[in-house]
């Protein structure tokens, strides 16, 4: 209800909710296309991962690889894909964040 008794718009609801669908939309594309770079060692292994957290590469220093000691080398890849998608996870928050809290105040939408 609308103080003073009052219905709400529900065009202007709709359109509004549209907009945000939109701008959503948008965020997460612009997300897709993003890179954002993750590292472990002391930059020895690089992890660049997408926006939205797809691996699209991975760079590996030649003095991380010890072929006596793969499971070092498992776990600094480990490590650098961890901090990539950390980095995506907080650049989401950044982009969709302030969407998502917009989506929350139309009445009706369950979020």
């Amino acid at each position: 209800m609308i103080p003073g008794g009052g219905q709400p718009n529900m065009q202007q609801l709709l359109q509004q909710a549209q907009k945000m669908q939109q701008d959503l939309a948008a965020a997460q594309e612009e997300l897709a296309r993003t890179p954002v770079e993750g590292s472990a060692g002391g930059g020895l292994v690089k992890a660049t991962v997408t926006g939205s957290g797809e691996l699209q590469g991975l760079v590996i220093d030649p003095k991380a690889v010890d072929p006596e000691d793969t499971e070092t080398l498992a776990d600094l890849v480990v490590a650098a894909v961890r901090d990539a998608n950390n980095a995506a996870q907080a650049l989401q928050q950044q982009k969709l964040g302030p969407l998502a809290q917009g989506l929350g105040g139309i009445p009706g939408l369950p979020f």
